[in-house]
């Protein structure tokens, strides 16, 4: 969690800049990144179009900034994992949110995965989604590592339970 901004400005602007990244999510979860335009992401988030681009330089930005701030979550995630039962809880708390977060999490990946400026972001997960596997199964970390992705997607598809989690995971 950020520090307290004391500054009334300041965190005016942050809690704003919150709001445009927030909306932007919801907006992807709901109709995918080509719905992100400046208007669509102002009226989610009731701030005035201009706003977009006082934040943000481009609606691009805006959502390179979700990618890496999705990304900063999951990865600082996985670095606390030391159990696989931590992990089956954590992949069924994604998968117990709002799916259309989850969605849109994994909508930005994609859009990553189509673009080579953003491949350093998937590189980031694979790495982070790597060095838990290895952590925590030495000898079977890539067949983890594979199990992991594929459990995050059905969190983000049709949902998964940590009972389920648990049993492919084999903890």
């Amino acid at each position: 969690m950020p520090p307290e901004i004391a500054d009334g400005r300041l965190r005016k602007g942050a809690l704003r800049r919150r709001a445009l990244l927030d909306a932007t999510l919801r907006l992807v979860g709901r109709s995918g990144v080509a719905a992100v335009t400046q208007r669509a992401v102002a009226a989610e988030a009731e701030l005035p179009p201009s706003a977009v681009l006082y934040y943000f330089a481009s609606v691009d930005e805006l959502l390179v900034t979700a990618l890496r701030e999705v990304n900063d979550r999951y990865v600082a995630d996985l670095a606390e994992i030391t159990t696989v039962g931590q992990l089956a809880e954590l992949i069924a708390a994604y998968s117990a949110q709002d799916r259309r977060l989850t969605i849109a999490e994994y909508d930005l990946y994609l859009l990553a995965a189509r673009r080579p400026d953003l491949r350093e972001e998937l590189d980031r997960w694979d790495r982070a989604v790597d060095e838990m596997a290895r952590r925590l199964c030495p000898e079977r970390a890539e067949l983890l590592a594979a199990a992991v992705n594929g459990l995050y997607l059905r969190a983000a598809t049709t949902g998964i339970d940590r009972a389920t989690t648990v049993r492919v995971l084999g903890g």
